[in-house]
Protein backbone atom coordinates (compact mmCIF):
# COMPACT_ATOMS: atom_id res chain seq x y z
CA UNK A 1 0.00 0.00 0.00
CA UNK A 2 1.45 3.23 -1.27
CA UNK A 3 2.34 5.81 2.20
CA UNK A 4 -0.51 8.66 0.90
CA UNK A 5 -3.39 6.08 1.63
CA UNK A 6 -2.16 5.63 5.07
CA UNK A 7 -1.81 9.01 5.45
CA UNK A 8 -4.17 10.64 8.13
CA UNK A 9 -5.29 14.24 8.78
CA UNK A 10 -3.30 14.41 12.35
CA UNK A 11 -0.29 14.01 10.64
CA UNK A 12 -0.92 16.85 7.92
CA UNK A 13 -1.78 19.11 11.43
CA UNK A 14 1.43 18.02 12.31
CA UNK A 15 3.62 19.01 9.70
CA UNK A 16 1.59 22.34 9.31
CA UNK A 17 2.42 23.35 13.00
CA UNK A 18 5.98 22.38 12.87
CA UNK A 19 6.24 24.63 9.30
CA UNK A 20 4.95 27.49 11.71
CA UNK A 21 6.92 26.81 15.14
CA UNK A 22 9.95 24.55 13.70
CA UNK A 23 9.95 23.31 17.51
CA UNK A 24 8.49 20.06 18.76
CA UNK A 25 8.08 21.73 22.39
CA UNK A 26 5.96 24.19 21.08
CA UNK A 27 4.03 22.02 18.27
CA UNK A 28 3.53 19.51 21.20
CA UNK A 29 1.51 22.57 23.34
CA UNK A 30 -0.09 23.86 19.96
CA UNK A 31 -1.39 19.59 19.51
CA UNK A 32 -1.90 18.76 23.06
CA UNK A 33 -0.06 16.21 22.74
CA UNK A 34 3.73 15.39 24.19
CA UNK A 35 7.28 16.13 23.16
CA UNK A 36 8.27 12.25 22.39
CA UNK A 37 4.90 11.31 21.25
CA UNK A 38 5.03 14.20 18.20
CA UNK A 39 8.77 13.00 17.46
CA UNK A 40 7.20 9.49 17.56
CA UNK A 41 4.90 10.51 14.68
CA UNK A 42 7.50 12.64 12.91
CA UNK A 43 9.63 9.87 12.79
CA UNK A 44 6.91 7.32 11.74
CA UNK A 45 5.62 9.98 8.73
CA UNK A 46 9.48 10.57 7.50
CA UNK A 47 9.66 6.52 7.49
CA UNK A 48 6.59 6.03 5.87
CA UNK A 49 7.44 8.88 2.82
CA UNK A 50 11.16 7.43 3.15
CA UNK A 51 12.43 10.93 3.01
CA UNK A 52 13.94 13.21 5.64
CA UNK A 53 10.71 15.79 6.18
CA UNK A 54 12.77 18.03 9.02
CA UNK A 55 16.52 18.97 9.46
CA UNK A 56 17.76 19.11 12.94
CA UNK A 57 19.54 21.91 14.27
CA UNK A 58 20.71 23.74 17.19
CA UNK A 59 17.67 26.05 17.59
CA UNK A 60 14.51 23.12 16.74
CA UNK A 61 13.47 22.12 13.38
CA UNK A 62 13.17 23.36 9.30
CA UNK A 63 11.78 22.06 6.53
CA UNK A 64 14.06 20.34 4.31
CA UNK A 65 13.28 20.70 0.64
CA UNK A 66 11.26 17.60 0.67
CA UNK A 67 9.38 18.92 3.98
CA UNK A 68 8.34 22.23 1.84
CA UNK A 69 7.25 20.26 -0.83
CA UNK A 70 4.89 18.22 1.28
CA UNK A 71 3.59 21.36 3.46
CA UNK A 72 2.23 23.09 0.37
CA UNK A 73 -0.14 19.96 0.20
CA UNK A 74 -0.72 19.38 3.15
CA UNK A 75 -1.90 22.82 3.70
CA UNK A 76 -4.26 22.77 0.47
CA UNK A 77 -5.80 19.61 2.08
CA UNK A 78 -6.17 20.72 5.57
CA UNK A 79 -7.83 24.00 3.70
CA UNK A 80 -9.68 21.73 2.22
CA UNK A 81 -11.15 19.42 4.74
CA UNK A 82 -12.02 22.51 7.40
CA UNK A 83 -13.85 24.09 4.49
CA UNK A 84 -15.97 21.00 4.44
CA UNK A 85 -16.36 20.62 7.82
CA UNK A 86 -17.89 24.38 7.65
CA UNK A 87 -19.25 23.60 4.88
CA UNK A 88 -21.51 20.63 6.77
CA UNK A 89 -22.36 23.43 9.94
CA UNK A 90 -23.79 25.60 8.03
CA UNK A 91 -25.89 23.32 6.14
CA UNK A 92 -26.73 21.41 9.43
CA UNK A 93 -27.88 25.23 10.85
CA UNK A 94 -29.79 25.10 7.54
CA UNK A 95 -27.62 27.58 5.34
CA UNK A 96 -27.26 27.41 2.03
CA UNK A 97 -23.73 27.32 2.09
CA UNK A 98 -20.44 29.51 2.57
CA UNK A 99 -18.49 31.33 0.53
CA UNK A 100 -14.85 33.02 1.17
CA UNK A 101 -14.28 36.48 -1.18
CA UNK A 102 -10.52 37.75 -1.37
CA UNK A 103 -10.93 41.42 -2.39
CA UNK A 104 -7.82 43.82 -3.10
CA UNK A 105 -7.89 47.75 -2.86
CA UNK A 106 -9.35 47.63 -6.41
CA UNK A 107 -12.68 46.00 -5.62
CA UNK A 108 -12.90 45.95 -1.56
CA UNK A 109 -14.64 49.31 -1.47
CA UNK A 110 -17.51 48.98 -4.20
CA UNK A 111 -17.46 45.35 -6.53
CA UNK A 112 -16.69 43.17 -3.69
CA UNK A 113 -19.49 44.64 -1.35
CA UNK A 114 -22.53 44.93 -3.87
CA UNK A 115 -21.74 41.87 -4.93
CA UNK A 116 -22.30 40.23 -1.48
CA UNK A 117 -24.88 41.53 -0.96
CA UNK A 118 -26.58 40.13 -4.03
CA UNK A 119 -25.40 37.38 -3.22
CA UNK A 120 -27.40 37.77 0.03
CA UNK A 121 -30.30 38.56 -1.68
CA UNK A 122 -30.05 35.80 -3.38
CA UNK A 123 -29.49 33.26 -0.61
CA UNK A 124 -30.15 34.91 2.49
CA UNK A 125 -28.96 32.04 4.57
CA UNK A 126 -25.50 32.19 2.84
CA UNK A 127 -22.67 32.45 5.21
CA UNK A 128 -19.78 35.00 3.62
CA UNK A 129 -16.33 36.22 4.46
CA UNK A 130 -14.51 38.55 3.03
CA UNK A 131 -10.90 38.92 3.61
CA UNK A 132 -9.13 42.88 2.09
CA UNK A 133 -5.37 42.18 1.06
CA UNK A 134 -2.86 43.14 -1.52
CA UNK A 135 -3.15 40.00 -4.58
CA UNK A 136 -0.35 38.42 -4.55
CA UNK A 137 -1.23 37.50 -0.61
CA UNK A 138 -4.75 36.54 -1.88
CA UNK A 139 -3.86 34.76 -4.72
CA UNK A 140 -1.29 32.77 -2.47
CA UNK A 141 -4.24 32.15 -0.03
CA UNK A 142 -6.42 30.68 -2.95
CA UNK A 143 -3.78 28.38 -4.11
CA UNK A 144 -3.78 27.31 -0.56
CA UNK A 145 -7.53 26.92 -0.48
CA UNK A 146 -8.45 28.97 2.39
CA UNK A 147 -9.94 31.43 -0.12
CA UNK A 148 -12.63 30.47 -2.81
CA UNK A 149 -12.72 33.47 -5.17
CA UNK A 150 -10.39 36.54 -5.06
CA UNK A 151 -11.16 39.61 -7.45
CA UNK A 152 -8.41 43.00 -7.39
CA UNK A 153 -6.14 43.91 -10.33
CA UNK A 154 -5.09 41.61 -12.72
CA UNK A 155 -1.43 41.40 -13.72
CA UNK A 156 0.62 38.67 -15.54
CA UNK A 157 2.42 37.28 -12.57
CA UNK A 158 -0.49 36.94 -10.91
CA UNK A 159 -1.42 33.89 -13.27
CA UNK A 160 -0.92 30.51 -11.76
CA UNK A 161 -1.47 27.02 -12.74
CA UNK A 162 -4.55 25.57 -11.47
CA UNK A 163 -6.33 29.11 -11.34
CA UNK A 164 -9.22 29.99 -13.73
CA UNK A 165 -9.46 33.91 -14.30
CA UNK A 166 -11.77 35.59 -15.90
CA UNK A 167 -11.33 39.35 -16.60
CA UNK A 168 -14.63 41.96 -15.42
CA UNK A 169 -13.58 45.61 -16.60
CA UNK A 170 -10.86 47.70 -17.15
CA UNK A 171 -11.00 51.02 -15.54
CA UNK A 172 -8.25 54.00 -14.97
CA UNK A 173 -6.61 54.80 -11.98
CA UNK A 174 -7.16 58.40 -10.39
CA UNK A 175 -5.36 60.84 -7.93
CA UNK A 176 -7.44 61.20 -4.75
CA UNK A 177 -7.30 63.69 -1.80
CA UNK A 178 -9.59 65.23 0.78
CA UNK A 179 -12.31 67.30 -0.62
CA UNK A 180 -10.94 70.40 1.14
CA UNK A 181 -7.45 70.01 0.08
CA UNK A 182 -5.66 72.95 -1.47
CA UNK A 183 -5.03 71.38 -4.92
CA UNK A 184 -9.04 71.64 -5.42
CA UNK A 185 -8.30 75.56 -5.62
CA UNK A 186 -7.25 75.85 -8.91
CA UNK A 187 -6.09 73.43 -11.46
CA UNK A 188 -3.62 70.75 -9.87
CA UNK A 189 -0.52 70.49 -12.37
CA UNK A 190 2.23 68.03 -11.81
CA UNK A 191 4.57 70.14 -9.51
CA UNK A 192 1.94 71.29 -7.44
CA UNK A 193 1.29 66.96 -7.06
CA UNK A 194 5.16 66.07 -7.06
CA UNK A 195 5.27 68.35 -4.31
CA UNK A 196 2.77 66.62 -2.00
CA UNK A 197 3.33 63.63 0.07
CA UNK A 198 1.96 60.58 -1.29
CA UNK A 199 0.47 57.66 -0.07
CA UNK A 200 1.24 54.48 -2.30
CA UNK A 201 0.20 50.26 -2.56
CA UNK A 202 3.55 48.46 -1.86
CA UNK A 203 5.95 47.38 -4.67
CA UNK A 204 5.19 44.41 -6.47
CA UNK A 205 1.32 45.19 -6.70
CA UNK A 206 -0.64 45.82 -9.76
CA UNK A 207 -1.81 49.02 -8.90
CA UNK A 208 1.58 50.02 -7.86
CA UNK A 209 2.84 48.94 -11.20
CA UNK A 210 0.13 50.65 -12.79
CA UNK A 211 1.05 53.91 -11.11
CA UNK A 212 4.64 53.78 -12.04
CA UNK A 213 3.58 52.85 -15.47
CA UNK A 214 1.38 56.21 -15.70
CA UNK A 215 3.85 57.82 -14.23
CA UNK A 216 6.54 57.18 -16.79
CA UNK A 217 3.98 58.09 -19.55
CA UNK A 218 4.26 61.68 -18.39
CA UNK A 219 7.96 61.65 -18.16
CA UNK A 220 7.33 61.94 -14.13
CA UNK A 221 8.63 59.57 -10.98
CA UNK A 222 7.60 58.95 -7.74
CA UNK A 223 8.29 60.90 -5.30
CA UNK A 224 11.25 59.86 -2.82
CA UNK A 225 9.10 60.90 0.54
CA UNK A 226 6.29 58.40 0.01
CA UNK A 227 3.75 56.50 2.72
CA UNK A 228 3.72 52.85 1.58
CA UNK A 229 0.81 50.88 2.63
CA UNK A 230 -1.49 47.99 1.81
CA UNK A 231 -4.24 49.19 4.01
CA UNK A 232 -7.37 50.47 2.51
CA UNK A 233 -8.74 51.96 5.86
CA UNK A 234 -5.34 53.52 7.21
CA UNK A 235 -5.26 55.37 3.76
CA UNK A 236 -8.41 56.46 3.59
CA UNK A 237 -7.74 57.39 7.52
CA UNK A 238 -3.93 59.64 6.62
CA UNK A 239 -6.14 61.24 3.07
CA UNK A 240 -8.91 62.27 5.80
CA UNK A 241 -6.71 63.96 8.11
CA UNK A 242 -3.63 65.52 5.68
CA UNK A 243 -2.44 66.66 2.78
CA UNK A 244 -1.32 63.66 1.50
CA UNK A 245 -2.37 62.79 -1.66
CA UNK A 246 -3.01 58.93 -2.79
CA UNK A 247 -4.64 56.44 -5.93
CA UNK A 248 -7.39 54.72 -6.61
CA UNK A 249 -9.00 52.73 -8.95
CA UNK A 250 -11.77 54.88 -10.93
CA UNK A 251 -14.47 52.72 -9.58
CA UNK A 252 -13.16 53.31 -5.78
CA UNK A 253 -12.95 56.55 -6.30
CA UNK A 254 -16.27 57.63 -7.54
CA UNK A 255 -17.24 55.94 -4.73
CA UNK A 256 -15.36 57.65 -1.94
CA UNK A 257 -16.35 60.67 -3.81
CA UNK A 258 -20.05 60.10 -3.73
CA UNK A 259 -19.77 59.26 0.04
CA UNK A 260 -17.97 62.89 0.49
CA UNK A 261 -14.69 60.96 1.91
CA UNK A 262 -12.44 61.53 -0.82
CA UNK A 263 -12.21 64.05 -4.48
CA UNK A 264 -10.93 62.76 -7.87
CA UNK A 265 -7.66 65.27 -8.67
CA UNK A 266 -8.52 66.28 -12.11
CA UNK A 267 -5.29 65.27 -13.09
CA UNK A 268 -4.96 62.54 -16.27
CA UNK A 269 -2.91 59.42 -15.45
CA UNK A 270 -3.21 57.08 -18.79
CA UNK A 271 -3.27 53.89 -17.54
CA UNK A 272 -5.80 51.30 -17.27
CA UNK A 273 -5.86 47.88 -15.36
CA UNK A 274 -8.02 45.33 -15.56
CA UNK A 275 -10.00 43.71 -12.73
CA UNK A 276 -10.88 39.79 -13.06
CA UNK A 277 -11.88 37.18 -10.44
CA UNK A 278 -10.03 34.03 -10.14
CA UNK A 279 -10.92 30.75 -8.52
CA UNK A 280 -9.31 27.13 -8.38
CA UNK A 281 -10.23 24.82 -11.38
CA UNK A 282 -9.09 21.83 -9.23
CA UNK A 283 -12.11 22.12 -6.94
CA UNK A 284 -15.81 21.79 -7.31
CA UNK A 285 -18.36 24.71 -7.38
CA UNK A 286 -20.54 24.72 -4.55
CA UNK A 287 -23.98 26.58 -5.14
CA UNK A 288 -22.28 29.55 -2.87
CA UNK A 289 -19.41 29.95 -5.06
CA UNK A 290 -20.91 29.93 -8.17
CA UNK A 291 -23.62 32.38 -7.09
CA UNK A 292 -21.25 34.69 -5.78
CA UNK A 293 -19.28 34.44 -9.35
CA UNK A 294 -22.85 35.18 -11.54
CA UNK A 295 -23.18 37.93 -8.78
CA UNK A 296 -19.31 39.38 -9.62
CA UNK A 297 -19.94 39.33 -13.20
CA UNK A 298 -23.45 41.16 -12.99
CA UNK A 299 -22.43 43.69 -10.86
CA UNK A 300 -18.99 44.34 -13.05
CA UNK A 301 -21.28 44.64 -15.54
CA UNK A 302 -24.07 47.10 -14.14
CA UNK A 303 -21.02 49.87 -13.25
Amino acid sequence: MDWTERLRPRQLRLLDVLGQTHNLSHAADRLHTTQPALSKQLKELEDAVGLPLFARHARGLRPTAYGEALLVHARRILAQIDRAGAEMAALRAGSAGRVVLGASGAAVSDTAPRAVLALLARMPQARVRLVEGTMDQLVGQLLQGTLDVVIGRSAPELHEPGLQTETLYSEPLHFVARPGHSLFAGEPNWPAVLACRWIVWPRGTPIREALEAALAAADQQLPENCVESNSLSANLALLADSDMIGTASHRAARRFEQAGALRILPLTLHSAGSVAMMWRQDVGQPRALQNMLNCLREVAAAS
